[in-house]
């Protein structure tokens, strides 16, 4: 009976926050009075992929994604300083996030496989252990290739987040080698990378340390281009993105972030969830310890306007941990894919005329890959399409010496 009560209290928990309710949904894991609904009274939209700490909602052509009321907007309305969530009612949030936070599209197997080889492998470093698939394309025959580091989201594997991005697919073509690293339930219950954790915000620390070593090692072994390294990520995976552009810059060329959120903004889960929602918390405002975080790699960003698992104004907060006070000026475009989406991209040059970061603004878009392939979870096949936009921009960037 205990199992079953703490269950509906997750679960209506999860339907809030989704809703932008966060005070109530905290009330609730507080040991608050529930206002549980049956099964068959209750909004199931929430048990369709939506999760926390940066993951992903499938995304229904045909669906609405609803927004909160003035009085309801996650905006400021969810301050880590009054949360306090007993350490065994977060374990088992955790757990529970997991569980439920199944994918309704898998890869599908059937497809022929790419022209090159996809390998698995295993990387171990002082610090740990990931598994990881390199992507090597057929092109190849030993010459030094850029490398691409792909970070996946919540919930999601290598193999999905290849399936979704066709990452591959455009490698191929264009000759890139593609890393993606996995992030095990060991390290964390929904397999999200721990953007949100002190230790792991850190150089020579925690998962970018294993990371960074890992795309070292695939750079040595095979001989590829170490001026011309980038990495980029979907949510969770997008925040790991962004904390390895900040520590270890001497590494990568260019980052690519989507859904995401900046470095240094949460060392907690009530943190996590309050940024994720467009709170400042304590350390808003891309602030960590007193210190203004900030990188000179250059960035391209997406984020849908209708993202209710991040919130948007996350990708201005990502934007101004990249933004220099060299950057000269910046050009705004609007477009609209064909049956799709519209956008507005507002492209940053530096004082030389070469763009140095672009943001994209997907409007009426949610909590996925922008221009995705169905054969993947966690996609938005409505365009544009991210992962083009991403390599046609890191190809333009390479480390100087």
């Amino acid at each position: 009976m205990i199992d079953a009560t703490m269950t509906k209290r997750m679960e209506e928990a999860t339907r809030l926050t989704r809703a932008g309710k966060l005070q109530e949904a905290m009330a609730i894991l507080q040991g608050g009075t529930p206002d549980v609904r049956s099964a068959e009274t209750t909004d199931n939209s929430y048990q369709q992929g939506d999760t926390f700490d940066g993951t992903c909602e499938v995304i229904d052509e045909e669906a609405t994604v609803s927004q909160p009321e003035p009085s309801e907007s996650p905006r400021g309305a969810f301050s880590p300083g009054n949360i306090q969530m007993p350490a065994a009612w977060r374990d088992k949030w955790m757990k529970f996030r997991g569980g439920m936070a199944q994918p309704e599209q898998a890869p599908n197997s059937s497809e022929k496989p790419q022209p090159g080889a996809f390998t698995a492998g295993r990387f171990t470093h002082s610090v740990g252990s990931r598994d990881y698939k390199l992507y090597i394309p057929s092109g190849y025959h030993g010459q030094a290739l850029p490398l691409v580091v792909m970070l996946h989201g919540c919930t999601q594997n290598p193999d999905d987040f290849a399936a979704g991005t066709e990452m591959n697919r455009l490698a191929e073509e264009q000759l890139c080698c593609v890393l993606y690293p996995a992030q095990p339930m060991t390290a964390n219950s929904s397999k999200c990378w721990n953007w949100f954790k002190a230790e792991d915000q850190q150089r020579e620390r925690g998962e970018p340390a294993i990371i960074a070593a890992m795309a070292r090692q695939i750079i040595d072994t095979h001989g590829l281009d170490e001026k011309r390294v980038y990495v980029a990520g979907l949510s969770a995976g997008a925040a790991m993105a962004t904390t390895l552009a900040m520590t270890y810059p001497d590494l990568f060329a260019a980052v690519g972030v989507h859904s995401g959120l900046p470095h240094g903004v949460a060392q907690s889960l009530p943190d996590a969830l309050s940024a994720m929602q467009g709170g400042a918390g304590p350390l808003g405002g891309g602030k960590a310890k007193g210190t203004q975080w900030e990188s000179e790699v250059p960035v391209i960003i997406f984020h849908g306007d209708r993202d209710t698992t991040v919130h948007p104004s996350n990708a201005q907060r990502v934007a101004a941990q990249y933004r220099q006070s060299r950057l000269a000026g910046a050009a705004v475009e609007q477009g609209n894919v064909a049956n799709g989406h519209s956008y507005t991209r507002t492209t940053h040059h530096d004082a030389k005329g070469k763009p140095h970061m672009e943001q994209w603004r997907i409007h009426g878009a949610g909590h996925a890959w922008s221009g995705g392939s169905a054969k993947g979870s966690y996609t938005d096949p409505k365009g544009p399409n991210a992962t083009q936009e991403m390599l046609r921009f890191f190809l333009q960037h390479q480390h100087a010496g």
